[in-house]
């Protein structure tokens, strides 16, 4: 029998991760409870953003002439209002029912406003600032003047505004995408990373990784199990991020354009796959220089902070200053830039030469990463017993 070539090596390892993976009942609860928790927090973004809806006001006969100057406020105040004409007997009812917020009712001059049991703070601002340009219109009237001709003159009254830098669209989604990417992505890199370490130790606890080894090289079986958990790993996140972004436009929760969602759901996978193959060939390395699976948390227990500490750092401070100078350098370092970038990226603070700079970094540091995990492997994986100790394993002695 003829030897298997190095690709039917790694395939046939990696097609053997695969199956192994997606039929494993971990597999199964994992990507159900991810779906669940996208399509869970689209729904709350939805309810959180239905709340935000606009207020409904009814004027009856004889305060329907203040209906127009009402809207105007509410645009100039920023709140949202749709208004319409009711009977005067109707009045208490709608209110009673939840059809409207609020209805107008008695003369120009005194107004009664009904609610069910309180007036809200943005209906009071626009109620107030309504009654004051009432009172404002009859003293200018009494004094002699003509209010249309006042009010339009002090409507057309504006300043100039000099922004000093561009604005930025959409900066509260953008913000609240960019938490959910490093989110999905640190996720994502933790417990694929430390799938691929605990794998390497149940094969090595086990003794399958020395009849696997008789037929195959010790790098194959190193690529082709990070190649085949990562394809699992890749296979859930594109569904996670799928999901979210189908969902979210399905039911409205978004209000930004499609292709900022959908820029940003690719840049999500593209740093997954960076971020996994760089932490994969770490913790491969790292599990192989323990032989029991409770050994694997203070083997790995370095790399897992490399990963935590940018997390940490770009959900409490990206946020509040997306221009922070020190997560704009971290971001370009390959250990830090898979999730910080892609959150820097959903703040379009992130200038392409930067990105691209990262994206070069981390290529040539997993190339350099390969030969060293593969070096580590190969001395360590047969090695059974006390923990070896890194600098042993490299120079193989």
């Amino acid at each position: 029998m003829s030897p298997l070539s190095s690709q039917a090596a790694v395939r046939l390892v990696a097609g053997r991760e695969i199956r192994t993976r997606v039929a494993s009942k971990a597999f199964k609860v994992t990507s159900i409870a991810m779906v669940l928790v996208v399509v869970a927090f689209v729904v709350v973004a939805k309810l959180i953003s239905g709340s935000d809806s606009s207020s409904k006001v009814g004027f009856t006969p004889s305060t329907e002439p203040l209906m127009a100057p009402f809207q105007s406020i509410a645009a100039a105040v920023g709140e949202k209002v749709t208004t319409s004409r009711v009977d005067e007997a109707d009045a208490e009812r709608l209110v009673r029912d939840g059809d409207l917020d609020a209805v107008v009712t008695g003369g120009p001059l005194d107004q009664r406003v009904i609610v069910k049991d309180d007036l809200p703070d943005d209906l009071r601002t626009v109620f107030t600032v309504l009654a004051r340009q009432i009172a404002l219109d009859d003293q200018i009237q009494r004094a002699g003047a003509d209010p249309a001709a006042v009010n339009a003159a002090v409507a057309a009254a504006a300043f100039d505004v000099q922004t000093l830098e561009p604005p930025r669209d959409h900066q509260a989604a953008r913000i609240l995408l960019g938490i959910m990417v490093g989110v999905f992505v640190y996720i994502a890199i933790l417990m694929y990373g430390t799938t691929v370490a605990q794998g390497v130790v149940e094969e090595k606890a086990n003794r399958i990784v020395e009849l696997l080894l008789t037929t195959i090289r010790p790098w194959q079986l190193l690529v082709g199990k990070v190649l085949g958990i990562g394809v699992v790993g890749l296979g859930q996140m594109v569904l996670t991020v799928g999901v979210g972004v189908a969902a979210g436009f399905l039911t409205d929760a978004y209000t930004f354009p499609s292709s900022i969602a959908s820029g940003l759901a690719a840049w999500a996978v593209v740093w997954f796959l960076l971020g996994y193959l760089m932490y994969a060939l770490v913790f491969a390395s790292l599990g192989a220089l323990v032989s029991r699976q409770e050994d694997v948390g203070g083997a790995t227990a370095p790399a897992i902070m490399l990963i935590v500490l940018p997390y940490i750092a770009g959900i409490t401070i990206l946020p509040a200053d997306p221009d922070n100078e020190l997560i704009a350098l971290l971001s370009v370092i390959p250990f830090f830039a898979p999730m910080l970038m892609p959150m820097r990226i959903a703040l379009n603070v992130a200038p392409a030469w930067e990105i691209a700079l990262a994206l070069g970094l981390t290529v040539l540091t997993i190339a350099a990463l390969a030969w060293f995990a593969g070096r580590v492997y190969r001395n360590a994986v047969l090695r059974t017993g006390a923990k070896i100790k890194l600098f042993s394993a490299l120079r193989g002695s």
